[in-house]
This record gives C-alpha cells, sequence and structure tokens, in this order.
C-alpha cells in the first residue's frame, strides 16, 4: 500500500537536525542545550517509514545518547508512531550525523518495544503525538528497567518533545520534559532521504 499524502508530510517534518538554543538561553536551569537528528533509515522497517533518532549536549556533540528508531504507519484509527530499541547502541552512536554508518542498521538489530506506542493526529499546521491510555513505554538500560512517558508535536520547522523519564513505580518525573516541551528548532531537514 502506497504511503498517504499525510503520513509523508508527517516524516518529511520529522526529518532533520533540530536544536534548542533559544530555548536553553532564555531558561538554563530548566533545559540543557541538545542537538537532535532524526535521520531517515534509508530501508523501510517491515515495510514502514523509519527514522533513526539520537541527541547530544552540544559541550559533547561526538557522545550522542538515546539512540532509538521511529517507525510510522497508517492504521484504520489514524497515524502511529512505534519506537524500537537497539540491540547494541554503541555500534551506531553517531549515526544521526553520519549517513554512512546509518545505513549499516537493519531491522535484525532492533527489539521491539510494545508499549512505546504513539497515536498521531494533525491539529492545524502540527501533529501531535500521545500515547494510548493504557500504554507504558519501558526499556533495559545499564541493566534496569526504566520507564519513559512519550509525546511530542511538530511543524515544518519545529518540533516540541513531551518524553519525561519517571520512576516506574511512583510515576515521579526523573529527566526530559519535566515542567515543558523541549522546544527545538530545525536546523536542517533530511527530507530528501526518505525512501518514497
Amino acid at each position: 500500500m502506497a504511503d498517504s499524502p499525510l503520513l509523508i508530510t508527517l516524516a518529511q517534518w520529522l526529518a532533520g537536525e533540530f536544536d534548542n538554543q533559544l530555548q536553553a538561553r532564555e531558561r538554563p536551569v530548566w533545559f540543557v542545550h541538545l542537538r537532535m537528528w532524526q535521520r531517515p533509515l534509508a530501508q523501510r522497517i517491515q515495510g514502514k517509514l523509519a527514522l533513526f533518532a539520537e541527541q547530544a549536549n552540544v559541550l559533547s556533540l561526538d557522545r550522542p545518547y538515546r539512540q532509538r528508531v521511529l517507525t510510522l504507519q497508517e492504521t484504520s484509527d489514524g497515524l502511529q508512531g512505534q519506537y524500537w530499541a537497539l540491540k547494541e547502541p554503541g555500534r551506531f552512536q553517531g549515526a544521526g550525523a553520519n549517513v554512512d554508518l546509518l545505513k549499516q542498521l537493519s531491522h535484525e538489530d532492533l527489539e521491539s518495544l510494545p508499549g512505546c506506542v504513539l497515536r498521531v493526529r494533525q491539529e492545524g499546521h502540527r501533529f501531535a503525538a500521545q500515547p494510548p491510555a493504557d500504554a507504558r513505554c519501558y526499556f533495559q538500560y545499564e541493566g534496569q528497567t526504566r520507564q519513559v512517558v512519550l509525546g511530542f508535536q511538530v511543524s515544518a520547522e519545529q518540533f516540541w518533545s513531551y518524553d519525561k523519564g519517571v520512576d516506574p513505580e511512583t510515576g515521579q518525573g526523573l529527566w526530559g520534559a519535566l515542567i515543558g516541551p523541549y522546544e527545538y528548532h530545525k536546523c536542517q531537514s533530511f527530507a530528501a532521504e526518505l525512501p518514497i
């Protein structure tokens, strides 16, 4: 089945290099200055458009973290995003900025994260993504189970991340968008790299 124009627009808006410099300068106590990459994979994952995502503190751009893959699809309920973990994140560290390294990534390098799903809907000149009410996103990091509450909004030139790490037992926020979203501006588009 061909990708719908709506799904293609979502993928194009998500594909890019982003920076939250303005927000970090205005509110340095709450927001670290980050660079984030959401780079299209040349190959589809299970027939779906996919983007490799990672971020880095601008003070240590050579040490990016939070590597993950987001697949996009259209379902009977509308647009949906699904996050995947990398079995060996270190192998692909820096792939957001290094397309040659990213070309080595395949479906076999990914691990399913069943609860890490987002429903995406268009709201005016933005897309908004939220998890279903019953979804719980868990992943393993340094031998421990972690939980993240997912969410984002995206426009043609901006990306707002609501991702927040929480204590799985208490629900208390630990990192991320604790007082509001990280507000990124697109520095460079990678839309032309999408396999559409």
